[in-house]
């Protein structure tokens, strides 16, 4: 645990008692904080009782006395209205921030030469977030990886000079937290998301791009015009940037051609590594996350051969883009995390023969954005709220089946698949829709595709 000790003696209240919420509750009080915490679920309170918290209605604290509300990141701060604590907060002049937020401060008075990866985006950011683990990792380098992928924030290892610490940061976090100053910030990419939370595309961007404008080094996606401006506008200010291409070469930066890595600077190229046959990095999208990985660690000091031989070894991350298993030439992948139509578009343009199963409880814009890769589906298998409406858009343009559920969709989808003459037929779990129809949650759909996959008489694993 990383504790929390600017605010020894002194009262602050928390919203928001999930997992990072407790994490964040319990690194504070290990720093001698006068805490007031509260969750309007029942059994958050208890559980933060359990665990030895002053739990308090924050309705009924003196809010002038209160040096900071700490918010847990789901919780609404502008949109679509602030949260009865923020309201309360700012009536009383309060500083509304998270616990990323806590972080980069305790960083900057404990450690700030500790180096500090954050990375954000719509899409590619978890799997950019362990791929730079990985590759610190496997050069031998102390790194630990948290915030919004795996272990919240403040639950990392305390702060050592030469120990990495590489922070996935949602859009919510980076909202909370107005003094991120990384070593490397990296930006994906940008596309719709969120604006229920943030109200506008324009205010989505603009708190993206924070992260990236703190950073020393400034490592963005220029594959989209928003991101590509974002480059443009914070390197006129004269922020390092180093710009990151899947879909075309660059002059200075790291681009992908074909299946290669290259490293520019000035026009002169270097082939840093080459994605071929390393299947947890299949697909464009995933060149675009090697590239900023691989920015990323050059600008910590990795060289090309350690950086090859990491990429080469990385097994992927759960659910997004998970080869789950193999009978004979059929593979079987698990997408689950493809809750949107654009992350569902990275999954059918890695494959050519796809027996995919889709839906779920969908959102705006369904899946007429994908009409592009329907010729690579052989079949399309429905599963929750979202069946009728996809089986509209699907209608006369690919065979489709309404299967109800994972469980009969995978057995239609394997069957059809096995009788297949393609050289590696693909049943696809990539739903393009949230999971809330069905499953808690996307982990745990994906989780039980896993299960029935390993399930099925002679599955073989598959390595990355």
């Amino acid at each position: 645990m990383i504790a929390v000790d600017l605010f020894r003696d002194r009262a602050v209240a928390l919203f928001g008692l999930g997992g990072s919420g407790l994490a964040t509750a319990e690194a504070l009080a290990a720093g001698g904080a006068h805490l007031r915490v509260w969750d309007d679920a029942e059994a958050a309170r208890a559980e933060a009782a359990r665990r030895g918290l002053e739990v308090v209605p924050l309705g009924d604290v003196t809010w002038r006395e209160v040096e900071a509300l700490v918010l847990a990141p789901g919780v609404p701060l502008t949109h679509p209205a602030p949260h009865w604590t923020v309201s309360l907060a700012h009536a009383a002049h309060v500083p509304v921030i998270g616990d990323v937020e806590l972080f980069a401060r305790q960083r900057r008075a404990d450690c700030p030469t500790a180096p500090f990866v954050a990375i954000t985006g719509t899409n590619g950011k978890s799997t950019t977030t362990a791929l730079i683990d990985h590759l610190l990792r496997a050069a031998g380098h102390d790194s630990r990886m948290g915030g919004n992928i795996g272990r919240a924030v403040l639950s990392l290892e305390p702060f050592e000079p030469s120990r990495t610490y590489v922070v996935e940061c949602s859009s919510f976090q980076i909202d909370l937290a107005p003094s991120l100053e990384p070593t490397v910030g990296i930006l994906t990419n940008l596309s719709e998301d969120h604006l229920d939370r943030h109200g506008t595309m324009a205010n989505y961007a603009a708190i993206k791009e924070r992260l990236v404008e703190a950073a020393t080094t400034a490592v963005i996606g220029v594959d989209d015009p928003l991101s590509a401006e974002i480059a443009d506008r914070i390197e006129a200010e004269s922020h390092v940037v180093v710009r990151i291409s899947a879909s075309r070469e660059l002059d200075d930066g790291v681009f992908a051609r074909g299946t290669a890595i290259i490293e520019a600077k000035a026009g002169e190229e270097r082939t840093i590594a080459d994605l071929a046959g390393i299947g947890s990095l299949r697909g464009r999208h995933n060149a675009q996350n090697a590239c900023a990985a691989v920015a990323a660690v050059r600008a910590l000091g990795l060289g090309p051969a350690e950086i090859a031989a990491g990429l080469a070894t990385f097994p992927g991350l759960a659910h997004r883009m998970e080869q789950v298993g193999r009978k004979g030439r059929v593979l079987f992948v698990n997408d689950s995390k493809a809750t949107n139509a654009d992350s569902t578009a990275q999954a059918l343009a890695s494959f050519e023969r796809i027996w995919w199963i889709a839906g779920g409880k969908p959102k705006s814009g369904g899946i007429s954005s994908l009409e592009g890769f329907f010729d690579r589906v052989a079949k399309a298998y429905l599963i929750g709220a979202a069946t009728e409406e996809f089986a509209a858009t699907l209608d006369g343009r690919v065979p489709f089946e309404r299967a109800g559920t994972i469980d009969r969709a995978l057995e239609l989808a394997a069957a059809d698949a096995a009788a297949d003459g393609a050289a590696e037929p693909v049943v696809l779990l990539s739903p393009a829709c949230a999971s809330y129809d069905q499953f808690k949650n996307f982990e745990v759909r994906g989780d039980h595709f896993r299960t029935l996959v390993r399930a099925i008489p002679g599955i073989e694993g598959v390595g990355p």
